[in-house]
Protein backbone atom coordinates (compact mmCIF):
# COMPACT_ATOMS: atom_id res chain seq x y z
CA UNK A 1 0.00 0.00 0.00
CA UNK A 2 1.25 3.93 -1.03
CA UNK A 3 0.61 6.34 1.96
CA UNK A 4 0.18 9.62 1.00
CA UNK A 5 1.58 12.24 3.01
CA UNK A 6 -1.25 15.25 4.09
CA UNK A 7 0.43 17.91 4.04
CA UNK A 8 1.62 17.93 0.71
CA UNK A 9 -0.01 20.40 -1.12
CA UNK A 10 -1.47 18.63 -4.99
CA UNK A 11 0.18 20.62 -7.80
CA UNK A 12 -0.81 23.28 -9.48
CA UNK A 13 -0.89 24.24 -12.96
CA UNK A 14 -1.02 27.72 -12.55
CA UNK A 15 -2.87 29.60 -16.10
CA UNK A 16 0.07 32.19 -18.15
CA UNK A 17 -0.02 35.39 -17.67
CA UNK A 18 -0.59 37.64 -20.33
CA UNK A 19 -2.15 36.81 -23.67
CA UNK A 20 -1.97 33.35 -24.35
CA UNK A 21 0.20 32.73 -27.74
CA UNK A 22 -2.15 31.31 -30.31
CA UNK A 23 -5.29 32.47 -31.69
CA UNK A 24 -7.14 30.38 -33.49
CA UNK A 25 -10.05 31.62 -35.87
CA UNK A 26 -12.47 31.13 -38.87
CA UNK A 27 -11.30 31.20 -42.44
CA UNK A 28 -12.95 34.56 -42.63
CA UNK A 29 -12.37 38.03 -43.82
CA UNK A 30 -13.13 39.45 -40.60
CA UNK A 31 -10.53 37.37 -38.99
CA UNK A 32 -7.74 39.42 -40.14
CA UNK A 33 -8.82 42.44 -37.88
CA UNK A 34 -8.63 39.53 -34.69
CA UNK A 35 -5.16 39.14 -36.09
CA UNK A 36 -4.40 42.20 -36.17
CA UNK A 37 -5.14 43.20 -32.50
CA UNK A 38 -3.92 39.62 -31.56
CA UNK A 39 -0.67 40.81 -32.53
CA UNK A 40 -0.24 44.37 -31.09
CA UNK A 41 -1.72 43.01 -27.78
CA UNK A 42 0.99 40.02 -27.89
CA UNK A 43 3.73 42.15 -28.52
CA UNK A 44 3.21 45.24 -27.04
CA UNK A 45 2.74 42.66 -23.50
CA UNK A 46 5.87 40.30 -24.13
CA UNK A 47 7.97 43.26 -25.67
CA UNK A 48 6.66 46.46 -23.52
CA UNK A 49 9.78 48.33 -24.67
CA UNK A 50 9.32 47.86 -28.41
CA UNK A 51 9.22 50.78 -31.00
CA UNK A 52 5.65 51.41 -32.20
CA UNK A 53 7.65 50.43 -35.54
CA UNK A 54 8.18 47.07 -34.69
CA UNK A 55 4.70 46.54 -33.27
CA UNK A 56 3.35 47.71 -36.48
CA UNK A 57 5.63 45.95 -38.78
CA UNK A 58 4.84 42.60 -36.72
CA UNK A 59 0.69 43.24 -36.85
CA UNK A 60 1.13 43.81 -40.64
CA UNK A 61 3.05 40.36 -41.21
CA UNK A 62 0.62 38.69 -39.19
CA UNK A 63 -2.26 40.14 -40.80
CA UNK A 64 -1.01 39.72 -44.78
CA UNK A 65 0.00 35.81 -43.71
CA UNK A 66 -3.67 35.41 -42.41
CA UNK A 67 -5.52 37.05 -45.21
CA UNK A 68 -3.11 35.09 -47.16
CA UNK A 69 -4.41 31.65 -45.57
CA UNK A 70 -7.90 33.13 -45.62
CA UNK A 71 -8.07 33.78 -49.38
CA UNK A 72 -5.60 30.48 -50.41
CA UNK A 73 -5.91 28.26 -47.54
CA UNK A 74 -8.90 28.08 -46.22
CA UNK A 75 -12.71 26.72 -48.21
CA UNK A 76 -16.11 27.41 -45.74
CA UNK A 77 -16.21 26.46 -42.48
CA UNK A 78 -11.98 26.02 -41.80
CA UNK A 79 -10.04 27.31 -39.64
CA UNK A 80 -6.60 28.92 -39.11
CA UNK A 81 -4.67 29.25 -36.60
CA UNK A 82 -1.88 32.02 -35.46
CA UNK A 83 0.83 31.54 -32.99
CA UNK A 84 3.50 34.54 -31.89
CA UNK A 85 6.63 34.11 -30.12
CA UNK A 86 8.12 36.99 -29.46
CA UNK A 87 12.15 38.49 -27.38
CA UNK A 88 13.80 41.60 -27.77
CA UNK A 89 15.57 39.69 -30.34
CA UNK A 90 12.69 39.20 -33.04
CA UNK A 91 9.13 37.85 -33.66
CA UNK A 92 8.32 34.55 -35.10
CA UNK A 93 5.16 34.95 -37.24
CA UNK A 94 3.51 31.10 -37.90
CA UNK A 95 -0.22 30.70 -39.93
CA UNK A 96 -1.39 27.42 -39.99
CA UNK A 97 -4.03 26.58 -42.62
CA UNK A 98 -5.38 23.20 -43.62
CA UNK A 99 -4.19 23.29 -47.65
CA UNK A 100 -0.98 21.50 -48.68
CA UNK A 101 -0.99 23.95 -51.70
CA UNK A 102 1.98 26.57 -51.09
CA UNK A 103 2.20 29.78 -51.07
CA UNK A 104 3.22 31.54 -54.65
CA UNK A 105 4.34 35.12 -55.82
CA UNK A 106 2.36 36.38 -57.91
CA UNK A 107 3.84 38.30 -61.33
CA UNK A 108 4.05 42.15 -60.90
CA UNK A 109 0.84 44.14 -61.95
CA UNK A 110 0.00 47.08 -60.96
CA UNK A 111 -4.10 46.34 -62.18
CA UNK A 112 -4.68 43.90 -58.97
CA UNK A 113 -5.57 45.06 -55.26
CA UNK A 114 -4.11 41.42 -54.26
CA UNK A 115 -1.00 39.41 -54.79
CA UNK A 116 1.81 41.56 -52.81
CA UNK A 117 2.14 39.67 -49.46
CA UNK A 118 4.92 37.65 -49.88
CA UNK A 119 6.68 40.54 -51.24
CA UNK A 120 5.81 42.53 -48.14
CA UNK A 121 7.38 38.97 -46.42
CA UNK A 122 10.48 39.18 -48.20
CA UNK A 123 10.74 43.04 -47.83
CA UNK A 124 9.99 42.93 -43.85
CA UNK A 125 11.23 40.01 -42.33
CA UNK A 126 14.80 38.08 -41.58
CA UNK A 127 13.18 34.91 -42.98
CA UNK A 128 10.37 33.27 -43.90
CA UNK A 129 9.19 30.05 -45.36
CA UNK A 130 6.97 26.63 -45.36
CA UNK A 131 6.37 23.43 -43.32
CA UNK A 132 4.12 21.04 -44.24
CA UNK A 133 1.87 20.02 -41.13
CA UNK A 134 -1.00 17.79 -40.97
CA UNK A 135 -3.50 18.56 -42.59
CA UNK A 136 -2.37 21.13 -44.24
CA UNK A 137 0.69 23.77 -43.66
CA UNK A 138 2.53 26.61 -41.85
CA UNK A 139 3.47 29.71 -42.97
CA UNK A 140 6.35 31.50 -40.55
CA UNK A 141 8.05 34.55 -40.89
CA UNK A 142 10.70 36.39 -38.21
CA UNK A 143 10.39 39.88 -37.74
CA UNK A 144 13.69 41.72 -36.94
CA UNK A 145 13.59 43.94 -33.85
CA UNK A 146 14.48 47.29 -34.09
Amino acid sequence: MIERRRDTAPARCEPPIGPPPILIMEGVPESARAAREFAREFIRYQVPDASEDYVETVVLVACEMVTNAIRYGTTPGDSIRLTLDADHVRTRVEVQDPVRRHPQPCPESNNRDHGRGLIILDALCLDWGVTDTPPGKTVWAEVKAS
